[in-house]
């Protein structure tokens, strides 16, 4: 009986530490993961709230970018990481609902291997040019792309992203012939946008906010159902003359499966606590961005219906990666 003792005591001070950690959490700095390269929208909103959770939770919040493969290697680091709360992920409607439907094999299960914790924020995506394509409409640009066949390329933050995506739903729904061309985030396509090595793209609005404000980009349409406040001379892509067209981009917390449930209630009130701030909803919409909220559970309702959604698109446009 001895060792049965010995096994039960050892369990119970090992619930007992986790009990403590969770009331004192967090006692050291957490790594925030952003899945993508530094410059894009999900890093941007993503330094966003790590500055504020810092502040609200008395540690350091610190952003670590690991992009590639359309978010899947930092997803992969997160979802191997302990399930102590000190390492998260600034997850994408991307990175959570599209990539099961959209790669062949994942080292990791999207929706299994995490922890939903809160929704920060939405955006809908842009379609910008370079200012030397020579087309200043939606109209103008389907009958470009269809009179002058492979001339357009498209620039996107990586296969299966929404940026991708929204144009595939775009050329499906108009037949205007674009080239997608693929990068490893948002930020090195836009470098390439801006240079015109690529001659239109599908970004996350905050991403190209200033530079059509710069004069350096010009709008086109945004894919959600109204038009930003951030643009509001912009039409949607219903109005621009592609109806029933829509594409909305949403960013939140997530951690690897099995957060402790007290960690995953404050990590949870916080965020939401920080997205319904006054003054955290005006540098949002500054950025473009609109602020969200949600309980763990509705997050992962979220994240379950977009997959749905997103995986027919996924199968009509033939998008796939090995």
């Amino acid at each position: 009986m001895k060792p049965i003792a010995h096994v039960l005591a050892t369990m119970l001070l090992s619930a007992a530490a986790t009990v403590a950690c969770a009331d004192g959490y967090p006692e050291k700095p957490i790594r925030l993961v952003v899945p993508f390269p530094p410059g894009g929208t999900t890093d941007l909103l993503g330094r966003v709230l790590a500055t504020r959770l810092s502040e609200t939770l008395g540690q350091q919040v610190i952003v670590d970018n690991r992009p590639g493969a359309g978010g899947t290697i930092g997803s992969d680091a997160v979802a191997k990481a302990a399930p102590d709360g000190y390492t998260l992920m600034f997850g994408t409607v991307g990175t959570q609902s599209i990539n099961g439907s959209l790669y062949k094999r994942l080292p990791f299960d999207t929706q299994k291997d995490f922890t939903p914790v809160a929704l920060f924020a939405g955006v809908p995506n842009i379609l910008v040019v370079n200012l030397k394509v020579p087309v200043h409409s939606v109209k103008e640009l389907v009958a470009y792309a269809k009179s002058h066949p492979g001339s357009l390329n498209m620039g996107s933050a990586g296969n299966g992203t929404t940026n991708h995506l929204s144009g595939e739903l775009f050329k499906s729904m108009t037949g205007a012939q674009i080239v997608h061309v693929p990068y490893k985030g948002s930020g090195p396509a836009m470098a390439d946008l801006l240079a015109n090595q690529v001659q239109i793209m599908f970004d996350n609005l905050p991403g190209s906010l200033p530079h059509v404000k710069a004069g350096k980009l010009r709008a086109l349409a945004v894919t959600s159902t109204t038009r930003s406040p951030a643009l509001p001379d912009v039409p949607t892509m219903a109005e621009a003359g592609v109806p029933g067209y829509v594409a909305d981009v949403w960013f939140g917390v997530v951690g690897p499966s099995g957060l402790p449930k007290d960690v995953l209630a404050k990590l949870s009130s916080e965020i939401t606590r920080i997205a319904q701030d006054k003054s955290m909803q005006d540098k949002l919409a500054k950025q473009g961005a609109t602020p969200l909220s949600s309980t763990p559970p509705e997050f992962a309702a979220r994240i379950r219906s977009d997959a749905d959604k997103w995986a027919k698109l996924v199968r009509d446009s033939g998008a796939t990666v090995d």
